[in-house]
């Protein structure tokens, strides 16, 4: 490929719409552009990478003994609403009706339509087990696009179903794609962890979410300094606190004028925060719903929607008029005693004895409060984020708060789906059961982006070599010098006859530009033909990585690069 060949529209600045490091880049560098809201054109250098990632998930797919096939994006209400997802998912599945009238929506995610066509196919046991797989755009109407390829409405995933008689057999086929999808990343040369996850709107008994670790992550992980525990902040538990020996004091209320906030009210009654026990209302399905943690705690909203049996979708926190309408009680002065609405108290209050809380009074406090003898909560549970300064669940360890960015999820569906849409095959005695399922997504296009909030620099993106675009770019510094040129174009010859991927800049543009352009789409290697080669016959290469430069003569040029190129993909 020849640069003035090539569309790669790079820009001087960064858009004003991009937030993050791989959305300004990715469009800094003429990877992708903005059709609309959540949605991007993939140009030749953005689409090249993608296609990298593609190839190294379904050769590792293949692999694991999955079967690529491609579903149709357009899926029909009528199975959505047997699996029972059509009214529950949320605003995020696009819905539409055709000139038919006919209810249908584009596809997020395809367990409704695999489900179907298994059930449809597949009869016996002896067909099991089955694991299907596809590489497609999905989409989802995501209410505040943002980030790039992050979060966008339009996006490549590859999602595969696996299909099975037995619940051992099921726990088989998630082992096999829990090593797949770490082959998959390591092959991508990322850095990430798997972690326990939250199973959403998927559903199934357990799920692990692959994160690549990048400080631009949306999502906080939950790791031990000690073990191999880690979880996502939605699913992450630690050592419960151990029930306090102190004897219960008498109830006192106490003025607290103009005191509403923790910390204010801590100080004025010569507290912690972990003393004191919150209250605070959240609004759940149109109904109020108060939730106790202790004053140093805060809540994680999908634990506290898994209890309430409900969306996280499906609850907010209360502004300051439903509040008062709900308890009478003016926001910073609420507490459990007396109240008539649903109380979830967290497990930690439960151990807890003599602490504060609002007195459902203005300018009031009450000490020496005691759950189960002051007030007992409709509920109690696992309801808050875990702290850093909290213990390993397993081991009691140190544990460290990262962010990161999922790039992938595995889930144990069990007969969610199955059950649901009357899915079963026969068994060894001819008696119908469902197939146990789990189901096992990637982000193709996202992976791209998170490669990018992984290896950058203050000049420009800094590509893996397994999911470069290109492995090497030549950069002809002399256009118009016969010698310089001529060399320029067999070293390109000769990598292209040995595999190598590489982009020759014969642009008539300074050598400064083409430093720049080569420096922000961060190819992995950089070949420069330019004033040195009419001095001494030298050729000079240089590591986008780590910005190490080579130096060899244009007679072992080829084999040079050759050895690097090769050499960074066994890596």
């Amino acid at each position: 490929m020849r640069f003035s060949q090539l569309l790669i529209p790079t820009l001087k600045e960064d858009p004003a719409e991009a937030e993050i490091i791989s959305h300004k880049l990715l469009l800094r560098a003429g990877f992708i552009r903005k059709l609309t809201s959540g949605t991007y054109t993939y140009l030749p250098l953005g689409l090249a990478a993608i296609k990298k990632v593609e190839q190294i998930v379904r050769e590792e797919m293949n692999r694991a003994g999955a079967q690529e096939i491609l579903m149709p994006m357009v899926q029909p209400a009528s199975l959505w609403e047997e699996s029972g997802r059509w009214d529950v998912y949320g605003k995020e599945l696009l819905r539409f009706t055709d000139r038919n009238g006919r209810n249908s929506c584009l596809g997020p995610t395809h367990e409704e339509v695999i489900t179907d066509l298994v059930r449809m196919n597949v009869q016996s046991y002896k067909e099991l087990p089955l694991n299907l797989y596809q590489i497609q755009t999905k989409y989802r109407d995501e209410a505040r696009p943002r980030f790039g390829l992050m979060r966008g409405r339009e996006f490549i995933m590859k999602d595969a179903y696996s299909f099975d008689a037995t619940d051992k057999e099921a726990e088989q086929s998630y082992h096999k794609m829990n090593q797949a999808y770490h082959r998959i990343f390591e092959r991508c040369g990322l850095r990430f962890r798997a972690v326990e996850a939250d199973s959403g709107a998927i559903g199934g008994s357990f799920s692990h979410e692959f994160m690549v670790l990048a400080d631009t992550g949306e999502d906080t992980i939950v790791t031990c300094k000690n073990c191999q525990y880690a979880a996502n902040m939605e699913k992450a538990t630690c050592v419960p606190a151990s029930k306090s020996k102190d004897e219960p004091q008498e109830l006192t209320k106490i003025e607290t004028p103009g005191k509403r906030k923790v910390k204010v009210v801590c100080e004025f009654l010569d507290i912690e925060p972990r003393q004191l026990v919150k209250t605070l209302i959240y609004i759940v399905n149109d109904k109020p719903v108060a939730v106790l943690l202790r004053g140093d705690h805060e809540v994680e909203e999908v634990k506290l929607a898994n209890i309430l049996g409900v969306s996280d979708e499906d609850l907010r926190m209360a502004d300051d008029k439903e509040v008062y309408d709900a308890t009478g009680t003016p926001t910073g002065y609420l507490g459990p005693i007396g109240l008539e609405i649903q109380v979830v108290a967290d497990t930690e209050v439960a151990t807890m004895v003599n602490f504060a809380v609002g007195a459902n009074d203005k300018n009031y406090h009450v000490v020496n409060c005691n759950m189960g003898r002051d007030f007992t909560p409709t509920m109690t549970g696992d309801v808050r984020k875990v702290t850093d300064n909290d213990r390993c669940i397993l081991c009691g360890g140190d544990l460290v708060l990262t962010k990161g960015i999922e790039v992938g999820h595995i889930f144990k569906l069990g007969t969610k789906y199955s059950a649901s849409m009357n899915a079963t095959f026969l068994d060894a005695k001819s008696q119908e059961q469902p197939f146990i399922m789990g189901c096992y997504g990637i982000g193709v296009s996202r992976i791209v982006a998170a490669a990018i909030e992984q290896n950058f620099d203050k000049d420009g993106m800094i590509f893996p070599i397994p999911i470069a675009p290109v492995q090497v770019l030549i950069l002809n510094l002399g256009l118009k010098d016969t010698e310089i040129t001529e060399a320029a174009n067999t070293i390109y010859a000769d990598l292209l006859k040995k595999g190598i991927e590489v982009i020759l800049d014969d642009r008539d543009e300074r050598p400064g530009v083409k430093f720049k352009d080569a420096d922000l789409i961060g190819i992995p290697f950089r070949v420069t033909v330019g004033k040195n080669f009419n001095k001494d016959g030298s050729i000079e290469i240089r590591t986008r990585a780590n910005g190490d430069v080579t130096t060899t003569t244009f007679a072992d040029s080829v084999a040079e690069i050759t050895t690097m190129v090769e050499k960074g993909l066994n890596q």
